[in-house]
Formats: C-alpha cells, structure tokens, sequence
C-alpha cells in the first residue's frame, strides 16, 4: 500500500488539472480501462490483492501513483499526457462499426462490473446538421504546438519497446507539411498558368482605369472654368466636350473588358484548380491506413472536402483579381495625386489612415462579438438537436417547457453579442461617411488656399480629391481578401499534409506477391496487438489461431475481449505489433493488400450500403477480380446467383424496379434484414475464399435474424468463414468455436465439447439460456386481415409467399405490396400537403414581423427618423459640392471673395459629417437593438412552437432534427430582410433619391430629366456590384455540394470502401461528377461576369452622358455652373450611393420565405396538443389498462396497416411483455399509450377512462417511458434526472432523487464520481457508457413515481453484462406499478404476470411464460429461435 504522503501529495497536484473535467477525464480514463489495471498489476509485480477493480475506484491516489511509477513519469506529466492523449481521442472518427475493436471503447465502470461501452452496437454514424466551423479548427498548428504533440506522442508510446513504438508510429505519422501561397497553384495545369497572367494584366488595367476617369472629370470641370472665365471660346468648349465625353465611352468599354475577363479568368482557374485538389485529397484519403482514420475527429474529412477546399478556393479564385484591381487602383490614384500636386495628395492622405485604421480596429472587434453570437447560437443549436432527435422523450416527460429555458439561456447569450456587433457595424458606416465629408472639408479649404497662391487650378483639386476618395475605399477593400488568403493557406495545410502522407498501408500500390492457388488456411502466430489510437491498451497478448480452408470458425467473448480485432488483422486493416498473420503460409504483410482483400469479403453488424442501385451495390464485390469486366449479361446472372444464395433475389424481384431499385442514401430505403443481405451478396458474388462476418445479424430481430442465418449459412459453405457473434445461438454448428477473454484465448471446440466442459462457453450460454425447451412443431397461421381495417383503406392484394425453407422477412412483404402503390399515394399525399400551404399576403406577413418588435416601437421610431435625415446627407452635399466648385471657378479678381465661401462650405462640410456620425450611429444602436430582439423572439417562439407538436409532426420527411434545426438558425435570421432595418433602408434610400430628383428638378430640370432617366441603370450598377460577388461565393459553394456528399459516404464507410477494394472506382465516379460540374458551372460563370462587369462600365456612360448633355447646355448659355454640378452630383452621385446602400439591405426574398414558413408553423394547431388545458384532470391512477379493438396507422404512412383490431387488458400493478416479430405493432402500442397518436378507431381506456377525454399533461404526469435509445442531454447528472420531475426542479427533494437513484441501481456509481450529481455527462450523454446512460433513464423515470410504467425494449442495445445490471433495476422499478415491457430478448420477460404475442397488428395469444411454452405456438417459435441448448 502506498503511503499517506503520496496520497497528499496528488491532492497538491490535482489543481494543476484546471477545468474539473480534465480530472474527471483521468480518472476515467486510468480508473475505469479493465486492460490498464491489468496491465499495471503485472508490470508493478503486484498481487490481486495489492490492487482490485474495486479497489482502484475507491482509491484513485493509489492508482495513479500506480500509474505514474509504472510510466516512470513525474504525477503532473502523466495528468499532462492523459488529458492529451482523452482530447485526441475524443477527436476519433467512428465510422461504421468502430474503428477499433469492442474493447475498451468507452469508459467502464469496474465498480458495477459493467463491461460495456458505448460502441458496443454501433448505429450508422449521421453527422449533425451543424454551421461551418469556425475558422480557428481550420488554421494549420504553429510549430510550437505541432511540437508539443509531437512530443505528446512520443510521451504516449514511450512505454513500448521501441520496435512496437515504431509500427504503431507509421501507423499514425503525418508528416508537417510547410505551405506558402505559391503552394496553392501546385496543381495548375500550363493552360491555368497562361489564364492567370492573362487575368492579372486585365485586373490590373482594370483598377487602373477608375482613378483615370477622375482626370477626365477633372479637366471637364476646368473646361467648364475656363469657359465661365471665358478663356476658352464656344466652339473649342463644345469640341473639347465631346471629346472628353468620348474618353468616358472609352474608359466604360475599357473597364468592361478587363473585369469582364479578369473575372471569369480567376473563377474559371480557380475552380480548375480546386477541383484537382479535392480529386488528389480524395485518392489520398482513400489510401491512407485504418488507423489514421481512428485519429481524425468525426466529420474532419467532411469539413475538409466541403468546407476546407471552398476556402482554397475563395482564396484562388476571383478575390486575387478583385485584389490585383484594388491595389492598381490604389496606387494609380496615388502617382495621379502626387503628379498633380503632391502636398494637397500628401495631407489628403490622413483619410487613409483614419478610414484604414477605423476599418480595421472596428472590423476586428466585430469579428470577435460575431464569433461570439455564432458560438453561443452554435450551443443553442446543440440543445434543439438533441431535443428534435429525442422528441418523444420530451414530449412523454413534458419538459419541453425547461428545455426551451435551456435554449433560452443560449439566446440570451447570443442577443447580447449580435447587439454589439450590429452596434459596431451601424458606427463603422457612420464614422466612414463623417470621413467622406470631412475630407471634402478639407480638400476645398487647404485646395483653395493653394489655389490662390497659384500652385494648383480647380482642375487638380477635385482630380485630387475624387482619386484620393477611390483609392482609400480601394484599399479598404483589400483587407478581407488578405484574410481569405491566410485562410486558404491555413485550410490547405491539412488538405496537403493528407495528400504528402504516404500511407504505411497502400491499397493502391502493386508491390508484394500474389498466390496463384488460394486454399484460404489463415493462421495466427503469436499475435500482439496494440491500436495506434490508444496505445496505452494492449488488446490482444500472444494470440494463436489456426483457421482451416473450408472450415467455419466461430469467435465469442464479452466486448472488449478482441474478437473484432482478428477481423481487422486478416483484412489487414492495422499491422500487429508482434507475431504474424499467414494467408496459405505466407505472412499476410508479404501479398500484395490489394489483392489479399480481393480474396476476402466482410459483412460487418451494419451493412453499408452505396446511393445506387440494388444491382450496383452487389456489383460492387466483383471489383477487381476475373468477373469484373465481363459481359453485361454474365455479371448480371452472377448478381442474381448471389442474392438467390442470399435469399434476397425474392424480395428484390417483388419491388417495382427490380434490381435498378436506388437503396438511397446508406441504405436508408430498405429494412435492416434487406440490407444484410444484399450485403452478403455483394460479398459472395466474386465467390471468395474467405469471408469474415462481423456481428452480422446482432442487430436484426428474430424473425428478420432468421432469414439471414440461413442466408449466412448457405454462403459459408465450402469457404473459409470466421465469424463473430454475441447470439450464441447462430454459431451452434460451426466447426470450431473460440472463446476470447481479455485479449487472450481461453478455450475452444466444438458447442458440445465447450458445453460439457462447463467452462467460459457455458458461463456466456447460460447467460443468455431461456427456460425451456421442447420439440419445435409448426403451426400453420392464416392470414389476418380484419374486414373492418380493410373498410379504413383499400389494400392490394399480398404477392403469394414463395415456398422456402426459411422463414420469410415480414419487412419484404411490406416493401414488396406497399412500394407499388407509394407513388400514387405519395402523389396524393404530396398534393394535399401543396394545397393545404396558404399564401399569405406580404401585409400579413409583415404584421406577423412587426408583432415580435412591437415593445420596441420608440426604438424604431428613432432608427427611421435617423435613417430619414442620413438619407438627406446626400442631396445636402451635393448642394455643398456644387456651392464649392461654383465659388472655386471665381476668377483671380474675385480671390477674396472664394477664400471667404469656400471657408464656409468647408464648415458646412464638416457640420455634415457630425450630423451624419450622430445618426448613423443612433440608426445602428436602434436597429442592432431592435434586430436583436426580433431573432431572440422568434427562434424562442419558433422552438416552443415545434415542441407544441405532436409526434406526427415530426415523423415528416421534411421535419428531421436537421432540417429544423438549420430552420431555426437560418429562418429566423433571414426574418431580419422584414424588420425595421430593411424599412430604414428602403427609406433612407427613397429619401435620398426624392430629396435629389426634387433639388435637382427646382434648380435645372432639363438636365435633372436626363440625369434621372439614367437612375435605374446607377441604381443597378451600385447593387449588382456587390451582390453579384456575393452570388460568386455561394454559387462556388453549392457547385460541390453534391459531389462532396458522395466523397463523404465513401469516406465515411471507408472500412467497407477498403475491404471491397473500391478506392480506384469511387475516385473515378468523383472524377467524373467534378467533369460535369465544371461544365456546368463555367456557363454560369460566364454569364455571372457579363452583369458584374456592366455594373462596374456602365456607371461611365451615364457619366458621360450627364456631362455631354450639361456641357450642351451650359455652352448655350442656359446653366450656370452651380446648377450643371447641383443637378449631376445630386442624380448621378445620389442614386450611386442609394444603389450602395441598397446592396446591404438583408435579402427581402428570403425574408417573405422566412415569414411565411414561420407564419405557418405558428399558425399549426396539433391535434394532440401539449398546450392545452381541456380535459379531466385526474387526481389519482390506478393504473388498469384497455385497449379495445384498436386500429391505428401511421399519418406518414396510410396505405400500411399496423394495429388492426388490437384488444388487451392490463391490471393494476401487472408486469406485461409484449413480444412478436419486428413490425408487429409493439412499439406501436408503448406510443398509443403514451398518447403521441391517436387510433383511428377503437380506444384505449386507462382507469374505466378514454385517454382522449383526459387532460394530456395531466396525463403524461403519472406515466414514464424509458425506452431502447436512452436520452440524455448536456449538462449535469442531476439536470437529467431532475427532467423527470412533472414539478419545478426546485420543489424536488434531494431524499426524491437519492431513492428514485438507488431504485434505478446507479446511486454507488454516481457518488463514485469525482462530481458526484454534479458530473457532466456530455452532448447526448456521450461521457457515460449504454449502462449508465440507462440507469440515469430509469432514475428520471421513476423520479415522478409514476403509477404506468412504459419499457420499450430498454436492454436491447447492450451487451450480456450491462444487460443483467440494467434489467435488476428494471424489475425494482416495476415492483408496485402497473408496466408494459417490449422486448427482443425473451429471456428478460420470462418473470413477467402476461405475455402478449403480437403478430401482424393482432394478438395472437396470451399467458405466462411457462403457459405459451406448454402451448408450442408462436410464442414457442420465437423462443426456440432464441435457444442456446444443446445441438439435438
């Protein structure tokens, strides 16, 4: 024992782990790995008795000095290396089934002996809906960093020998990839280079001509001088006139040219080379190892292909040229400045300093309170999908209230971020436009004293002044395209350093042997193998297996014990760190990979099936072998010899298209049975010596388990089979079966042999034994189709069943009737569905948006009044800029008189740009205020509304936790193109051009009418320059869309891309999909840039045109010069900064979508809903329940028949199953119950009362679910329980949660934490193992001590060991109240008062479990299906 002072001194030391959850993740992960205390006990020398399971939790000093001596490591490093090594870890990909073997895949709580893990049965891995990460994931590691970890994980495997540190190193090893810039072009063809530089002379010329056409507007205003001055005469006035008026047509095509190509030259490249990127990143991913997937975080290849290579391709694409124009127009205004006068040039300056300096100082700050508002929203988004996804939950429990408090907390957050931002940004245009004037202010006052001293004319000064304002806004726009590129250069160091790793194992590479005579011996010598992502875990110890050709062998053990590991080594997935693999007595790392996998097939526990057709998917297997090029009509007669053999050519020919039926996504069109078995077609059609079968019916029911045994069993004839299963029962007749604990051997033989000896084998049987057994004895079962269900819906007629020795999957009969109908019904249900979509009228609309700011109202007066008076700013300069020239052109006799107005023009200019600051930021606070409050209102409205729902809502295609999960965070932010801000605008705008075309038509309305036919022209040039280059982006951005989503399901099933050796054919489909898009996409492209580059040319012509026709009229003597410059600054200059303005305004469009989709969720009314107050309230239950001649189908699904005519009583205080085939209506009827349905007819009677007439909350109260799924949500334990509560968490006694804790069997699990109630247990509970999270279920459920309690297949999803824990504290819980339990696994309900057999929506017959053996019926069948005795 260790002494008292060490102890103390971890105290000391613990600290140091900062964040509470660092020491909880130590603790886990050295207290709770059974693999680590062994391995620790061996390495200290100590007895059993030095340190137990037990005894390591009770004593956590202990073990970590334990720990820490055996690493030979100081106490704070090991706590330095284990938070690093758990932070890594949870970064892990799990795809498929889990990337490393069953063990040790999550914490174990030895103290409950609780041998499970999380991944014990992995469901199809579906990433959530979530914003693009922020930008900080994507940035490539400082050096320091990349150091850090480099020694981390040195650290990590420095307790290895060193020849086993260095296999799991190259396992592992990403090599620092260095980038700069010119890396991004690493791809770029000859052609690509030759149009870039094309497109950079073009972007150049095209900055270059803006600050140009200020010398010509500059010299018209000379002209115009010296014509008032009359040093020019009528004729040379008239002549010049024209002629300067033609170097704006000039300069308009000019620039249309230029941007016209530079644009699509860098679009055009840039998607070019992008593509190749994504295509070289994807045949390099598809190359790399297993293991280094087990390191990348879930999704990291997803954000890669989609997020990261937009951002390599913003950063290469038109931004570079936007750029190279932006700084030619920069500099070109600059030499023109200083050419013309370079001291006015050089003091002008000081507006780029302060419009530079306040961009960027403001700019930052506002990236920091968006990041902020995007984090907290990100958080909300976190809680709404886990809520939408466990909504039954939610619903059942009735906290939908307290959930939405949670979100709210969130919002509140966010709100106070967006305020300050949107604050930011309304100053940023206040202090930008109180620049402008100022710098007018100031040209016209130090212009005019270098002008009386006779070292300028007129002419510079607004030369000057005109290309100092368009450089300095030019520059400002250089910034964020300076931080696109960072990021591009940041995002592609990921995306380079997969493509530079050379992966340890490539399927691609032609190197090693191929035998030419392939018996299929596998053999295992001596194998040690330790997972590169956890090191610390030795996995599998000295293994020895021999498996002989033509022999089917059969793995069993707990989780955790290696038996998948096996698998993954003959697939040569990972190499061993010890011992051989031999494939017919060659070392496996001898042959060449591509060839060995060709050679084996795997069907793992969750097929992964491809988005293509059913002839596709089994097509698949024959890649790379003799078959695959053969005829069509060869391949396709071996597709059907497979699925015969597979048992699926039946169900297959039933469906409307055959073998062209597309499966969907993963699958997801066809059930779990059908799945399977198309998957154990894929795997033998290329008649494959070996095949491997993962868990491959564990997670099927036993009806659906049946008919893929029997297709296994067949497949597995005279082959090579290992085979891995937790049912016991599918591998009694395997020629040897292997019992594997801890990663060691510990017997094997045949069932019989295993049995007698009464050893492991018999322990894991006797596990999973059912009572009894008798002779099994048909029965046949007539067809159950009630008349009165057949009155609710007509149905076709069932296709016969084919005659088989296999019992048939009830899911094929389904698919086969209903999918012939489905599209007549769907177009049914589909219009309906369109007719019942109101229009509302955008009146309606907008009092819908106006009714969520309507506290705000003084505010919004404010923020229009403001939006009126900064839309008078414009006119109001243009009669200042006009008054200035006018008193500028005064001839040298009148000097004093200019000094005089000019000073005082120059003060009204600069009364100008306070007023302006004032009320662009009282604008900005008012509307950022109102803005605000407005999203914060209606996404909380918005998710109370959702939660409103019932169930059948949610059962929508449309209605998926993603989809409203990204309803609520882009809806209600579009809702903003509405609100007051989007008024201001349009008001500000609509002022500013009145005020001009008013002022302008009093002083000169000929002129006036010539400039305002060129308004809507101006208009749109202001507003498509900036909104096309927003189009640019999210065109770029939905381009890939779909091509990326093909790239992440190969990615994501990248185990069965690897084992059916697909890598080169999923390359080429990608290859082929970027062809098309980038055909596609350059015709849109070409016609994008043609609106961009017009908006950019066309503003000279009106130039032009307004100055032709002022120079007519003022050389006929008509105009003076104040109303020439009155009249044209305040149309043209006017509407250009109106069309500016506009740009900005929020997307009205989306804004009327936004409303109208909310309007009608407010406006659905439920037909259960948790709202209302109707009903009886009851003060007490009993708990005696009827169901009487209930028919129900689901809403979703009308042509199905799932209840059909269900009739069942239960009393108080009775323990009922029900049990039956997968499909039959059971959990059909657990959610009957709880009322998230209503029957179409019959009714279910609780206490003698219809549940329909009762009030619903009332209701839920005295009723709780735990189902097979359970549901937890972020934060603590104690948050989760206290949900069940049907009282404010308050009112709850903690005595309450002890007892409904201790009743649950977790109290001595959660006081063993280092928080206690107070631990956190993670997004969706991922911090507890299945056990514990079901527990924690249980305990919220028996919280309200309800008097009905509901199970619905509570043990399903976990392992023997856990199963047993959880099912004690399910039979404590039923003690007393009356329960319904659906289970899959017979031998948990054997104790129960009355077993229900449900088929087909019916009761087909009733009794105890000793009753329904003796009556050898249905019951009976299920049970034998589930039998593990011995072989008769």
């Amino acid at each position: 024992m260790f002494e008292r002072s060490r102890k103390t001194e971890l105290d000391q030391q613990l600290p140091y782990l900062v964040h509470k959850k660092r020491y909880r993740k130590v603790r886990e992960h050295y207290f709770c790995y059974p693999y680590t205390h062994i391995q620790a006990r061996k390495s200290r020398g100590l007895t059993s008795k030095g340190i137990t399971s037990g005894h390591c939790l009770q004593n956590p000093h202990t073990w970590l000095w334990a720990l820490a001596a055996k690493k030979q490591l100081p106490l704070k490093r090991l706590l330095e290396t284990t938070v690093m090594s758990h932070a890594l870890e949870s970064e892990k990909q799990i795809s498929e089934s889990s990337s490393n073997d069953d063990g040790a895949r999550d914490e174990l709580d030895v103290a409950d002996m609780e041998k499970t893990m999380l991944g014990q049965t992995p469901f199809p891995q579906q990433l959530p809906v979530e914003p693009a990460p922020p930008l900080r994931r994507l940035d490539s590691k400082p050096p320091e960093v990349a150091k850090a970890e480099k020694e981390e994980e040195d650290t990590i495997l420095s307790h290895l020998p060193e020849h086993e540190a260095a296999i799991l190193k190259r396992q592992l090893d990403i090599p620092p990839v260095k980038l700069t810039y010119k890396s991004l072009y690493r791809y770029a063809t000859r052609n690509d280079l030759l149009l870039m530089v094309l497109s950079s002379i073009c972007a150049i010329v095209g900055g270059a001509v803006m600050p140009l056409m200020t010398i010509v507007f500059g010299t018209l205003a000379g002209t115009f001088q010296g014509f008032f001055q009359k040093t020019v005469t009528g004729a040379e006035f008239t002549q010049k006139i024209d002629h300067l008026t033609l170097y704006f047509v000039y300069l308009a095509i000019a620039e249309f040219v230029t941007i016209y190509v530079a644009t699509v030259g860098f679009i055009y490249t840039g998607e070019h080379i992008s593509a190749k990127i994504r295509e070289h990143y994807l045949a390099s991913i598809l190359r790399q190892n297993i293991g280094y997937f087990d390191k990348l975080g879930a999704g990291e290849i997803t954000t890669r292909i989609t997020a990261d290579t937009n951002l390599v391709q913003d950063g290469i694409s038109e931004k570079v040229g936007l750029t190279m124009t932006a700084i030619a127009t920069f500099v070109t205004a600059y030499v023109i400045g200083y050419i013309k006068y370079w001291k006015l040039t050089l003091i002008l300056t000081s507006t780029i300093v302060a419009i530079i300096g306040t961009m960027g100082v403001l700019g930052r700050m506002m990236d920091k309170w968006n990041k902020a508002s995007l984090a907290a929203y990100a958080e909300g988004g976190t809680v709404v999908e886990e809520v939408i996804s466990s909504v039954r939950n939610a619903t059942a429990f009735g906290t939908q209230d307290k959930l939405a408090k949670q979100y709210d907390v969130h919002l509140i957050e966010a709100n106070k971020s967006g305020f300050k931002m949107k604050t930011t940004l309304g100053s940023m245009i206040g202090f930008l436009m109180c620049f402008i004037y100022l710098t007018y202010a100031l040209a016209f006052w130090q212009g005019s004293r270098y002008l009386v001293a006779g070292d300028m004319t007129l002419n510079d000064i607004l030369t000057i002044l005109l290309s100092i304002m368009i450089g300095a806004f030019a520059l400002g726009n250089v910034a964020p395209n300076i931080q696109a590129f960072a990021t591009a250069i940041a995002a592609a160091n990921k995306i380079y350093a997969t493509i530079d790793r050379v992966s340890p194992l490539d399927p691609e590479s032609d190197e090693g042997k191929k035998i030419e005579n392939v018996e299929g011996t596998i053999e295992l010598r001596h194998v040690k193998h330790i997972y590169p992502s956890r090191p610390e875990v030795v996995v599998m110890e000295d293994v020895s297996l021999l498996v002989p050709a033509g022999k089917t062998t059969a793995l069993v053990g707990a989780s955790g014990s290696g038996k998948s590991t096996i698998v993954g080594l003959v697939e040569r997935f990972y190499d061993p760190v010890g011992g051989e693999v031999l494939f017919d007595g060659h070392s496996i790392q001898d042959l060449n990979l591509r060839w060995l996998r060709q050679n084996i097939s795997l069907v793992s526990q969750e097929p992964t099936l491809f988005a293509t057709t059913i002839f596709g998917n089994i097509r698949h297997g024959l890649i790379g072998t003799a078959y695959e090029h053969q005829s069509a009509d060869e391949v396709r007669e071996l597709v059907e010899n497979a699925a015969r053999e597979s048992n699926a050519h039946d169900f297959i020919t039933q469906l409307p298209e055959g073998y062209n039926t597309n499966v969907g996504e993963r699958g997801f069109l066809l059930s779990g049975g059908q799945k399977q078995r198309i998957a154990i077609a894929r795997a033998i059609v290329s008649d494959p010596k070996v095949l491997l079968l993962d868990e491959a019916t564990s997670a099927l029911d036993t009806k659906s388990e049946g008919v893929v045994q029997a297709a296994l069993d067949k497949a597995s004839q005279g082959r090579t089979t290992i085979v891995i299963a937790h049912r016991l029962s599918t591998i009694k007749h395997a020629d040897n079966i292997v019992v594997m604990s801890l990663g060691r051997i510990v017997e094997q033989g045949t069932h019989d042999e295993l049995l007698e000896r009464k050893a492991a084998y018999y322990n894991l049987v006797t596990a999973q034994a059912i009572a009894a057994q008798t002779q099994a004895k048909d029965e046949a079962e007539e067809p159950i189709l009630d008349e009165k269900d057949a009155n609710l819906t007509v149905r076709t007629p069932v296709t016969e069943k084919a005659e088989f020795d296999y019992e048939s999957d009830p899911n094929d009969l389904e698919l086969g009737r209903t999918k012939t109908q489905q599209s007549v019904s769907s177009k049914i249900l589909g219009g309906k569905a369109n007719q019942d979509t109101p229009n509302y009228s955008l009146w309606t609309l907008m009092r819908l948006v106006a009714s969520f700011n309507r506290q705000e109202w003084h505010w919004m007066l404010i923020g229009l009044f403001s939006s009126i008076i900064n839309g008078a700013g414009n006119p109001v300069q243009a009669v200042f800029f006009a008054k200035s020239i006018t008193a500028l052109s005064l001839p040298p006799s009148e000097y004093g008189t200019l000094r005089s107005q000019t000073n005082f023009w120059s003060w009204m200019y600069f009364m100008l740009a306070l007023v302006q600051l004032v009320f662009y930021l009282l604008q900005g606070v008012a509307f950022a205020y109102c803005s605000e409050r407005l999203v914060h209102r209606t996404r909380d409205m918005s998710f109370r509304v959702m939660l409103r729902q019932d169930i059948q809502f949610f059962d929508r295609e449309e209605n998926t936790a993603g989809a409203l999960t990204s309803f609520l965070s882009t809806e209600t932010t579009h809702l903003a193109g509405m609100s007051g801000v989007t008024l201001g605008t349009i008001l500000q705008v609509m002022t500013t051009l009145a005020v001009c075309c008013i002022i302008s038509l009093a002083v000169g309305w000929k002129l006036a009418l010539v400039c305002i036919a060129t308004v809507p022209v101006v208009l749109g040039c202001g507003f498509f320059r900036f909104w096309m280059l927003a189009r640019f982006q999210q065109r770029a951005k939905k381009a890939y869309e779909k091509s990326a989503s093909y790239a992440c399901e190969a990615t994501s099933a990248i185990r069965t891309v690897a084992s059916l050796t697909r890598e080169v054919d999923v390359w080429e489909h990608y290859h082929a999909q970027l062809v098309d898009q980038q055909v596609s996409s350059l015709q849109s492209i070409l016609q994008s840039s043609l609106l961009y580059a017009g908006s950019q040319s066309f503003m000279f012509l009106c130039i032009a045109l307004g100055f032709w026709y002022g120079g007519t009229l003022i050389g006929r003597g008509e105009y003076s010069l104040f109303q020439f410059f009155l009249c044209f600054s305040a149309v043209i200059f006017g509407s250009q900064s109106a069309g500016t303005i506009f740009s900005f305004a929020p997307d009205m469009g989306k804004a009327k979508h936004a409303a109208a989709e909310l309007k009608q969720l407010f406006d659905r009314k439920p037909d259960i809903d948790s709202w209302s107050t109707d009903g009886e309230v009851l003060q007490g239950m009993e708990g005696s329940i009827e169901f009487r001649d209930v028919h129900f189908r689901y809403p979703t699904r009308p042509e199905q028949p799932v209840l059909r005519g269900l009739n069942l009583t239960v009393k108080p205080g009775q323990y009922v199953a029900l049990v039956g085939a997968s499909g039959c209506g059971k959990s059909t009827t657990i959610a009957l119950m709880e009322r998230f349905y209503d029957p179409l007819a019959g009714g279910i009677y609780v206490d003698g009362r219809e549940i329909s007439s009762l009030n619903i909350n009332n209701y839920r109260n005295h009723l709780a679910l735990v189902s097979q799924e359970p549901t937890l949500y972020q934060g603590s334990i104690r948050d989760n329980i206290l949900l069940g509560a049907d009282k404010a968490p308050e009112d709850v006694p903690e005595q309450a949660i002890v007892q409904a804790c201790k009743d649950a069997n977790i109290y001595d699990f959660i006081l063993s934490l280092p928080e206690a109630f107070n631990t956190v247990v993670g997004s969706k509970g991922s911090m507890l193992s299945g056990g514990q999270k079901q527990r924690v279920a249980i305990a919220r459920a028996l919280l309200r001590d309800p008097k009905i309690l509901l199970l619905d297949e509570a043990t399903s999803a976990l392992d023997s060991e856990s199963e047993k824990v959880v099912q004690a504290a399910l039979d404590a819980a039923a003690k007393g109240r009356t329960t319904i339990a659906v289970a899959h696994r017979l031998s948990t309900i054997q104790k129960a008062d009355m077993i229900y057999v449900f088929d087909q929506g019916r009761i087909v017959e009733n009794g105890t479990h000793n009753e329904l053996i003796a009556r050898g019926g249905r019951y009976f069948e299920l049970v034998n299906l589930q039998s593990l005795g011995k072989n008769r």
